[in-house]
């Protein structure tokens, strides 16, 4: 196995690594508490000099993306969370919810240089880049780090997919970054038009679950796959590595499973949701919750690389639910119910569809008529900017089990 690292540190002694991340807690603590007003309320009380162990920030609230969206409803843009003022930020983003996030400063702000040189990506590589750069951070957290890294960025972002296509015929990228989904969509078209596709030799996915028959998929037409796993607060949390054994957790983050609803660290092997601490002093996130379920694996990789290691992403922790790429909310499907009357209750089933996430909403219908259907299927988009099934059901036919939304893809 390669040992090929990013930097020294990837091999450092793991009880050293442990140490040095819980020596400068403390210091990031207190300037979180002394630059964000945000952070000094949630805060309010904490003596940040002793925390400095994992018992004692274990013993912090936890801030949840939910906390998160209602503190900047209530004092927008970023709820006091930002540390001094936008001067500070060099671009800001509003992703769906809406919640809005700042770029910090640094070639690398968002740590996914790592994650890319682990995928094999080396300076020199012409990087396609299908995440979206409009008004998400997606576009530029791999974006920042392939050009930390030295690679050329091609930014393709979404859709226009002939374009897309003729780009890769004549520019003949090496390397992709993108949802798992994507790459198949671009060389399915590809093979379907008679296009030139072939110079895809890696890649590096996010935003949703690569399933190991998409994964084989890849391989078999010549293009090696690693996943990340990444969230816009806190930048590239855990990566993969050539060992394909679980998720390698990135340098400068800390990371604990919880029990869900709780901030009670579980032990290791158990799942439950994924709570990080960043060191960012731009954006600094103290035990955020990032409602994801994963589980520390025990040991250390084949690769080399010693840092802890979690089991990826298996699920959410409410039913917050990510589809091709983007989250959708019970409240989106509660905003959905209200707007038609004739609707009395709905539930949202993720499925997969060939090697793509698929959506079907059942809704409660005395009566339904064709143009109910249509126009359920019209705000269904609008509410969560998918595309999904719309299929009514007699009322009092949904299970009656408080769930919304039912993500039935399996994965492993």
């Amino acid at each position: 196995m390669s040992t090929d690292m990013f930097e020294a540190r990837d091999r450092c002694d793991p009880a050293q690594r442990e140490a040095d991340l819980f020596a400068k807690l403390p210091a990031a603590i207190a300037h979180a508490q002394a630059t964000a007003p945000g952070w000094a309320s949630h805060l309010a009380g904490v003596d940040a000099t002793a925390i400095t162990s994992r018992d004692t920030l274990a013993a912090l609230p936890i801030l949840r993306k939910s906390d998160l969206m209602r503190l900047q409803k209530e004092q927008p843009p970023f709820g006091g969370f930002l540390s001094g003022g936008l001067a500070g930020a060099e671009r800001v983003f509003m992703s769906p919810g809406p919640i809005f996030e700042p770029q910090p400063s640094g070639s690398d702000p968002w740590n996914g240089a790592r994650a890319l040189h682990a995928a094999g990506f080396r300076s020199g590589d012409l990087v396609f880049n299908a995440f979206a750069y409009h008004l998400t951070p997606g576009g530029f957290i791999l974006d920042c780090g392939a050009r930390a890294l030295g690679c050329t960025v091609l930014p393709a972002g979404v859709g226009n997919t002939d374009l897309q296509l003729e780009a890769i015929e004549v520019l003949k990228p090496s390397a992709f970054v993108g949802t798992p989904d994507h790459l198949k969509i671009l060389l399915d078209k590809a093979q379907e038009m008679g296009r030139d596709a072939s110079s895809f030799k890696r890649a590096l996915v996010s935003g949703g679950a690569l399933f190991p028959s998409l994964r084989k998929e890849y391989a078999d037409r010549g293009v090696d796959v690693s996943q990340c796993y990444a969230t816009a607060e806190l930048g590239v949390i855990a990566y993969e590595s050539s060992a394909r054994e679980g998720m390698i957790v990135n340098e400068d983050y800390i990371v604990e499973i919880v029990r869900p609803g709780t901030g009670e660290p579980v032990a290791d092997g158990d799942v439950g949701e994924l709570v990080v601490t960043s060191f960012n002093k731009t954006y600094p996130m103290i035990r955020f919750g990032t409602g994801d379920l994963s589980a520390v694996l025990p040991g250390l990789s084949p690769c080399g690389r010693t840092n802890r290691r979690i089991g990826g992403w298996m699920g959410r922790a409410d039913q917050r639910t990510k589809i091709k790429g983007m989250f959708v909310d019970p409240a989106q499907i509660a905003e959905l119910v209200k707007a038609h009357q004739e609707v009395t209750k709905a539930r949202l089933a993720v499925t997969r569809k060939g090697e793509s996430d698929a959506m079907t909403l059942s809704v409660e219908v005395a009566g339904g008529t064709p143009s109910l259907l249509e126009a359920v299927g019209l705000t269904l988009k609008a509410v969560t900017g998918l595309k999904g099934d719309v299929q009514f059901v007699d009322p009092g036919s949904l299970p009656n089990d408080g769930k919304v939304i039912s993500d039935e893809r399996t994965y492993g």
